[in-house]
């Protein structure tokens, strides 16, 4: 997937950044070993603290203190964040819990995807996937990796004026 997204973007001179929490920088790592990552690659944020989601993803404080960091609302707004740190087209983010004990009481496997869209200059919707993912840590963050990939490449695919490259 990470080559497929690399490709679409690059054929519609689109460029992504991802925002990430649980999977702590394995959707960047998974992006960037695609050859030719770098013309449209802007960068990553592993915001793993709230604090730093507010500091570096501007997540507004109270929204974590009303939705708390896992959850749909953080989700978006991390990626509405990361669109206009990173300078991106597209951008992606994940939050979630990756266990093994719970968080903000959501058990282990809780996951909120996002992606945020800025085409020919404007905002567009972001689109919002939520994941129960089960079994161990790393298992959990595996999957919540795959998700991210495929709901941002499914993304591409709906702005791309061809569906998908061959």
């Amino acid at each position: 997937m990470a080559r497929e997204i690399i490709d679409l973007a690059r054929a519609n001179e689109w460029t992504v950044g991802v925002a990430e929490s649980l999977t702590g920088g394995m959707v960047a790592a998974a992006l960037v070993s695609v050859p030719g990552a770098s013309a449209v690659v802007r960068g990553g944020v592993v915001a793993y603290a709230p604090d730093l989601k507010r500091s570096l993803l501007r997540v507004p404080e109270a929204l974590i203190h009303q939705h708390g960091t896992v959850s749909r609302q953080c989700a978006e707004a991390m990626s509405r964040g990361a669109l206009e740190v990173l300078g991106a087209t597209f951008a992606l983010s994940t939050t979630g819990v990756a266990g093994p004990e719970p968080s903000e009481g959501h058990p282990a496997g809780t996951v909120h995807l996002a992606v945020s869209a800025r085409v020919q200059g404007r905002e567009e919707a972001t689109t919002h996937q939520a994941l129960n993912s089960h079994g161990t840590r790393a298992t959990i963050r595996f999957h919540a990796t795959q998700a991210g990939l495929s709901l941002l490449l499914t993304t591409l695919e709906a702005h791309a004026p061809h569906a998908r490259l061959k």
